[in-house]
């Protein structure tokens, strides 16, 4: 009985951290959604600055407009390219958040398995000791009626 015990508290152990691990990958897909957003947000307001600056070149500015445009766009690339690289960190967290996970949960399954084996062994040594008791109780009612 004390190894059903210590398999029980295993497999308890082994669930808190499968469960501690889903929520850390859980934090890390919401953390990879909200780079992508920002870089979205980002990449609009590139767009849009830069259909601003035509709209400008077309009308004429001066050639210290035209070179501040060309900075802030420059600035607003150099920006769009360090948040895709803030992508790629996350989705690197999100690959070893679930690899993670995915250790921790065959972690549980092989103890619940374990646990299941256990149990069905405890329930063949239970049958056959109530066959045995069966059988023993049959053959000594058999001896005493063959005996009256």
């Amino acid at each position: 009985m004390a190894k059903h015990s210590a398999i029980s508290t295993l497999i308890e152990i082994a669930e808190r951290e499968t469960d501690d691990a889903a929520k850390r990958l859980g934090k890390a897909i919401k953390h990879h959604e909200e780079t992508i957003s920002k870089l979205n947000l980002l990449m609009q307001y590139r767009d849009d600055y830069d259909a601003k600056f035509q709209q400008a070149a077309r009308a004429g500015i001066s050639a210290s407009q035209y070179a501040n445009f060309l900075g802030f766009l420059t600035k607003l690339d150099h920006a769009v390219d360090g948040q895709k690289q803030v992508i790629r960190d996350a989705e690197h967290k999100v690959n070893a958040a679930k690899t993670d996970w995915q250790a921790y949960e065959k972690k549980r399954l092989s103890y619940n398995t374990l646990d299941e084996r256990a149990k069905i062994a405890q329930q063949r040594k239970e049958l056959k000791s109530d066959q045995k008791q069966t059988d023993d109780f049959a053959a000594r009612n058999h001896f005493y009626k063959s005996q009256s």
